[in-house]
Order: structure tokens, then sequence, then C-alpha cells
């Protein structure tokens, strides 16, 4: 019985350890990017149009786990600092597309750099074999819940 136990310790703290390792996170990226006048939400929408500029919104709200209505004030928001224009698409009206200003592509650049200096001081100390462990250990764990949420047996 001490096996199950120690197991259940063992599931609850790395549980608790990747919420907190992730909120953590998020909050120090917000103070890193709070200079830049640019949230954690609009940094996100901006870096997914940087890969893929043109976006449909509902492709952003996909994207972003985030519903429709939520990426469409982003978006606004975004519209009004200047960062982001919204065309119809070509073929179906009804479709909005999502583009970056060249204005955002200086920002996308700056928050680059933020977010690299901010992956600097989360990793010092690690070295590349506890990186890859790590990196291993996430990927196995993201590709069972993926497995499960499609629902798949574990």
């Amino acid at each position: 019985m001490a096996t199950d136990t120690h197991t259940t310790d063992w599931e609850l703290r790395l549980g608790f350890l990747i919420h907190d390792v992730s909120r953590l996170r998020r909050s120090a990226f917000d103070r890193s990017l709070k200079p830049l006048n640019v949230t954690r939400s609009q940094w996100w929408v901006l870096a997914y149009l940087s890969r893929e500029d043109g976006m449909t919104q509902s492709q952003l709200a996909e994207e972003l786990d985030l519903g429709k209505v939520a990426v469409g004030g982003l978006i606004d928001r975004l519209e009004k600092s200047g960062l982001v224009r919204r065309e119809a698409d070509a073929t179906d009206r009804r479709v909005n597309r999502v583009f970056l200003e060249a204005k955002s592509k200086q920002l996308v650049t700056k928050m680059r750099k933020v977010s690299h200096r901010m992956n600097e001081t989360i990793l010092a100390g690690l070295a590349d074999p506890q990186l890859e462990a790590a990196a291993g250990t996430l990927d196995a764990m993201k590709r069972n819940l993926l497995t499960y949420l499609q629902g798949d047996e574990i």
C-alpha cells in the first residue's frame, strides 16, 4: 500500500508544480511585457500572426483556445493601437482575416527579445540534459493528454 500512497503524493506534487511553474511564468512574462504596453493575450495574437499573417478570427480563436468574442475584443484593441488590420476574405466576405501592420512587426521583434531574456532567466542553472529530460517528459504528457481529449484511452 505504501507504493500507492507514494504514487498518489507524487502525482499531486507534479500537478501542483506544473500549475505553479505555469502561473509564475505567466506573471513574470506579464511583468516583462509591461514596458512594451502589451498584454500577454495581445502578445499571443501578434505571435501567431507573425507565424501566419492573415489568419481568420476563427483560426485565432481556436489556436488561442479562446471564444470568438474574446478574440474579437483583443483584435479590436490591437486594431485601435494600429498593430493589426482586419480585411474581408477574398472568397467569403463573412470571414475576417487579420494582418499585422508594419508597426507590430517591430514590436514582435522587441517582444521576442524580451521573451528570450525571460527564458534565459527561467532556465538559469539548468544543464542541457535536465532541459532535454524535462522537455521530453512534458512532450509525452502533452501527447497523452491530446490522446485522452480525442476520446482514446491513455
